[in-house]
């Protein structure tokens, strides 16, 4: 080739345009009208969004330098020009800011950051994040003081199993703490609960606590809960489950708030009688709530409630438990005069592992007046039989539990009635618990075959189903599997009727729907 020829092939290279150049170029020039050089401001660009940042934009590498200096000089003049007069003038770069720059979380609204704050302390509860939060700019600092946040506070002294190595230095500076935290950020505390506390209470700084639970506490005096009663008009449930709180304290509490108490939790002592004494006469005549529990060390002496003077000195009363307890309840008498009842109780809890004195005499003095009653929890009460159920006013019971757990032998199970339970509740029952009952198999099958049965053609509302240790056949928990199509639980564990392999708990509706195709693949090879 001749060397004009070639000289003229190596111009036309040079001034080709090379793919991708114009687009790259368009695509620059659009990054410069959104964020002009010397604006502040610099494009980041991501897999699905493009976002506008305040600051100086990232340094370049130098492979990208060189690419860009390549494009310039494979540009032909024309197209230089050309695009030097569509690209706009440059910005004059405004004058530094004295300071450094606040960030974008200073930028932020007040009212945003404290609905955003909310929905963390929703979650996680205000400490220890409010706390944090407060030392990263004083915007945060602002939205962190606001006492509407702190609605709902759990307090533990910390490391409170080595307060005796560090001494008192320690003790004194938790109490500094929370004597700050009282008056700067809890006058709008709702519910406060304390663990391992043995100091006093602060509570002239929170009067519209309604809620206080005192979990593992001592040296609570009776001047400290009534001094809480008067400072706090709103307070209307009191927690001291597992604390040492004398029962002069909590009677002269109840004594100052009684009018306005709505739910109680105790746990079962000697000292219990004189607070149940109080009750009785009359003392919180609002209550909605009572739970006497037991605690870690169970307590073998048996609890004489008389029933006909709770029903009158607690008329409203809505849930009742009596948890691990041996409930010895009183003779109504030489006159049978039937008590006024609980005409708003929906939940009653009778449960327990040990000997349980409860019969259907007893559970018909309380429940004679319940018809609203939806949860009855009777684990463990051995003497209660399905005939006594079966009486009970109650028309609309959603959850039954009636297992046996750890009962002795010699006492005589009832055989027969399963049906009548089911009869009576099978268009409202959620969950039924029959683990540990003597019933037989034909009983059983009888009883569960109702919920295929029910009134209207619509499915039964069973979703939870324990038959642990019964004499349940693969035919009759088939239909029940079934007939139920909402079942999420299933307890089979121990029954002797199953095939191996099968006798253990199901949970979810994938589980239970293969329970059911193992016995439909198992019952031609039984029968």
């Amino acid at each position: 080739m001749a060397p004009g020829a070639a000289r003229r092939a190596r111009r036309r290279v040079r001034g080709a345009l090379p793919a991708g150049a114009r687009a790259r170029s368009a695509e620059d020039w659009w990054w410069d009208q959104l964020a002009p050089s010397g604006s502040g401001y610099h494009l980041l660009q991501s897999d699905s969004m493009l976002l506008v940042l305040p600051g100086p934009g990232p340094a370049r590498t130098r492979v990208q330098r060189r690419a860009a200096r390549r494009t310039q000089r494979l540009l032909p003049p024309a197209s230089r020009a050309s695009a030097a007069k569509a690209r706009p003038r440059a910005a004059p770069a405004p004058e530094p800011q004295q300071g450094p720059d606040p960030g974008w979380g200073d930028r932020i609204p007040l009212e945003i950051l404290v609905q955003i704050f909310g929905l963390l302390v929703a979650a996680d509860g205000p400490m220890p994040f409010l706390g944090r939060a407060a030392r990263v700019c004083r915007r945060w600092q602002e939205a962190s003081s606001q006492p509407a946040l702190w609605h709902t506070v759990t307090l533990s002294p910390p490391l409170a199993g080595r307060l005796a190595k560090s001494g008192a230095k320690a003790e004194k500076k938790v109490l500094a703490s929370l004597e700050w935290l009282m008056p700067n950020r809890f006058s709008q505390l709702q519910r406060l609960t304390l663990i391992h506390w043995k100091s006093q209470l602060v509570s002239e700084s929170c009067p519209r606590l309604t809620f206080l639970k005192l979990s593992d506490c001592h040296g609570v005096t009776p001047d400290t809960l009534v001094m809480l009663a008067k400072a706090c008009p709103q307070l209307h449930s009191l927690d001291i489950q597992h604390s040492m709180v004398e029962s002069t304290a909590v009677v002269n509490f109840l004594e100052e708030a009684g009018p306005r108490m709505r739910k109680l939790w105790l746990t079962y002592s000697s000292q219990t009688t004189a607070i149940l004494g109080a009750l009785l006469g009359s003392c919180c005549p609002q209550l909605q709530v009572l739970e006497v529990s037991t605690g870690i060390n169970r307590n073998s002496t048996p609890l004489q409630l008389p029933v006909e003077a709770l029903q009158k000195g607690c008329p409203q009363l809505q849930v009742l438990r009596l948890l691990n307890l041996m409930w010895l309840p009183k003779p109504p008498g030489r006159v049978v005069t039937p008590g006024p009842g609980f005409p708003s109780l929906e939940e009653l809890c009778l449960a327990g592992c040990t000997c349980n004195f409860v019969s259907n005499e007893a559970l018909g003095r309380l429940l004679h007046s319940s018809p609203h009653l939806r949860l009855l929890d009777l684990r463990g009460c051995a003497r209660i039989t399905p005939a006594g159920l079966h009486d009970l006013p109650c028309q609309e019971l959603e959850q039954l539990h009636l297992g046996l757990y750890g009962t002795s032998d010699r006492l005589t199970l009832a055989k027969e009635g399963s049906h009548l339970l089911t009869q009576k509740w099978c268009h409202t029952l959620r969950e039924l618990d029959l683990s540990g009952q003597g019933f037989s198999e034909k009983d059983l099958e009888q009883a569960l075959a109702t919920f295929s049965a029910t009134p209207g053609g619509s499915p039964p509302a069973l979703c939870s189903v324990n038959l642990r240790g019964t004499r349940v056949t693969p035919s009759t928990v088939s239909s029940v599997i079934s007939s139920c199509t909402g079942l999420l639980y299933l307890n089979l564990e121990s029954c002797r009727c199953l095939p191996r392999g099968l006798k253990r708990a199901y949970r979810g509706q994938e589980e239970v729907q293969w329970c059911l195709e193992q016995l439909l693949t198992s019952l031609p090879s039984s029968s």
